[in-house]
């Protein structure tokens, strides 16, 4: 009887914690038609939130496309298609490995860093303060963040495309003496607009979801420098996992596109 009790109670906080998240994104998509608009905010928001995760995104890129090509390549060998690596490389990386690498790194470095800002406001008042004085706190710190993330992702999502498939050619370079307008002719051989458009799509909406949580868990967080930090931790799995299921349905249904 007790462990039914917790499972009810699990799936009561689960639906409680969703009804709360969409009626946030609600919230959100209502206020940001107002105005004041809180542009110079915005543009703030957009720089530390790219230039701050240009440098992790960017060695990160670098290593999957070097380790990516490291470990295909002797498979490939095996079966005498060394030249179709730069078509395999470039279309993994752009389709998937790409987008979801660098949202999940971006889900640890802003999500987590979104969740412990506002849960520190929230914690020393600074956010009732700002109530008080006639500001809209929502629309000036949670707006903002969540438009700049949206926008910068895929921002991050194809630099970080760009050096991993860069990588890949230093790779290539070394081990076969491929040129780089070689290379380059044949990723670029490989890739369709079908490729890069669903890429480029969910890469907002991943942007969206890290946003949304990071305010979401920091704007009502609890009390105490513990709940500054349960804010931090839970807004980077709750964007993980928000992330893969993004991820899982548009897989879905650009699949189901292209068997119509």
């Amino acid at each position: 009887m007790l462990y039914f009790s917790k499972i009810v109670y699990s799936l009561r906080s689960f639906f409680h914690e969703v009804g709360e998240l969409s009626y946030f994104s609600w919230r959100y998509l209502k206020e940001i038609r107002k105005p004041p608009f809180e542009f110079n905010e915005f543009l703030k928001q957009c720089y530390h939130l790219g230039n701050r995760s240009f440098l992790l995104v960017g060695i990160t890129g670098f290593i999957i496309g070097l380790v990516f090509t490291l470990q295909s390549r002797p498979t490939l060998e095996d079966f005498g298609a060394v030249a179709w690596m730069p078509s395999m490389v470039s279309i993994s990386i752009i389709r998937e490995i790409g987008p979801i690498i660098t949202a999940l790194i971006c889900a640890g470095r802003i999500g987590s860093g979104i969740g412990a800002e506002l849960g520190s406001m929230r914690v020393t008042e600074q956010i009732d303060a700002m109530e008080v004085s006639g500001t809209n706190p929502f629309k000036y710190l949670v707006v903002t963040r969540i438009s700049a993330a949206t926008l910068m992702l895929p921002l991050l999502i194809i630099l970080g495309d760009a050096i991993a498939i860069y990588a890949s050619y230093l790779v290539e370079n070394i081990k076969g003496n491929v040129s780089f307008q070689l290379y380059y002719n044949q990723v670029f051989d490989a890739l369709e607009f079908g490729d890069l458009l669903p890429a480029t799509l969910k890469s907002f909406f991943f942007g969206f979801a890290i946003g949304l949580v990071g305010c979401y868990k920091g704007y009502y967080c609890k009390k105490g420098t513990a709940g500054v930090g349960l804010a931090a931790n839970s807004a980077v799995v709750i964007a993980s996992m928000c992330i893969f299921i993004i991820d899982f349905v548009a897989v879905l249904l650009t699949d189901i596109f292209y068997d119509l």
